[in-house]
């Protein structure tokens, strides 16, 4: 519950924007935490609808489950892009891929996965024919009942075995369509385990970037440059990750601003929080600190939470000084 003691400046920002009047798209946060589960937030994963199609941005824990309590299914999507291959982040593909599978009837269109380096390994790994998950689909294949089942629902047989497109893609335009282009950006978050990208949607309606799990980088920066949205990492506040010596890798409160301010985009909607920063005082502080930096609309996202998107104003006048932005590791 929002205290209805704060600022109506500030409830706004803590508050789901629904109703708005100039909406153009709409961001669901499925998830708005990180690797460690609380009682109100876990793992990463975002819905952005825009001209009536839905795009998925990472997976995390529970996604199919949270995508139901919104009335969507696997079904909905065409496109999947994977930030990176930390648990958090993908622990719910093998649900999200065998349910979109398992109720499909032979006339839906290919889910395109596109991700990091061994994205194919990992989908491979996961539902291909010597995957962890061989074992179910085989059963759901070959059982009676399963056959059954399949037909049903509309299917015919033999059913066929899931297959999906899945590419590993680094930086550059990755996917073009009707109305909507997405662009990714090697980034780096703990390298070189794992590599990690941000993305970049454009469609007709609005422009919105995902900087996943990342050190604050230039590389973020040009890729949201004049973009309306950044969907950032805000993990702490600056001065805890700097107190405690865990600021590589991380964005925290005052970088998310930095980079929003010098991107020049209208919102900046924070998610992927710990328990400090998203508490309600950690809210108010969080957003007195960074709207010192950016003056755009800050949005402390909730897990579960529908946001109207708009376009940023692009006669708005943020007088940004560079030099100030002492938390954004420059990229060589």
């Amino acid at each position: 519950m929002v205290d209805s003691a704060l600022p109506a400046t500030m409830l706004l920002l803590l508050q789901p924007m629904s109703n708005r009047a100039d909406e153009l798209a709409n961001l669901i946060v499925l998830g708005s935490g990180g690797p460690i589960p609380n009682a109100d937030r876990f793992g990463t994963s975002h819905v952005v609808t825009s001209g009536g199609r839905n795009f998925l941005f990472d997976c995390g824990p529970a996604t199919t489950y949270k995508l139901a309590k919104h009335g969507l299914s696997s079904l909905d999507f065409d496109h999947l892009f994977i930030s990176h291959h930390h648990f958090d982040h993908v622990a719910d593909l093998p649900a999200f891929l065998l349910t979109r599978w398992d109720h499909s009837i032979g006339d839906e269109t290919p889910l395109k996965i596109f991700g990091p380096e061994n994205t194919e390994v990992m989908i491979e790994r996961l539902v291909g024919e010597q995957g962890a998950f061989a074992f179910d689909w085989k059963a759901r294949i070959n059982h009676p009942l399963s056959q059954q089942m399949h037909q049903l629902r509309g299917g015919a047989l033999p059913r066929p075995k899931p297959e999906f497109d899945v590419s590993d893609v680094s930086t550059g335009v990755i996917l073009e369509g009707d109305g909507f282009r997405v662009t990714s950006q090697r980034i780096e978050h703990v390298e070189p385990q794992l590599q990690a990208n941000a993305y970049r949607l454009d469609t007709d309606d609005i422009s919105i970037v995902f900087t996943g799990d990342a050190r604050p980088c230039d590389h973020i920066i040009d890729l949201a440059s004049d973009a309306d949205v950044l969907v950032s990492m805000c993990g702490n506040f600056q001065s805890e990750l700097e107190r405690k010596g865990v600021q590589s890798g991380q964005i925290g409160s005052l970088s998310a601003a930095e980079m929003a301010a010098e991107a020049g985009v209208g919102q900046l909607v924070m998610v992927h929080m710990g328990p400090d920063i998203s508490s309600a005082s950690g809210r108010v502080r969080a957003l007195e600190e960074m709207s010192s930096i950016f003056q755009g609309e800050i949005i402390v996202s909730d897990e579960l939470s529908s946001y109207d998107l708009r376009r940023r104003d692009v006669s708005a006048n943020q007088n940004i000084d560079n030099s100030m932005h002492a938390h954004i590791c420059r990229d060589m």
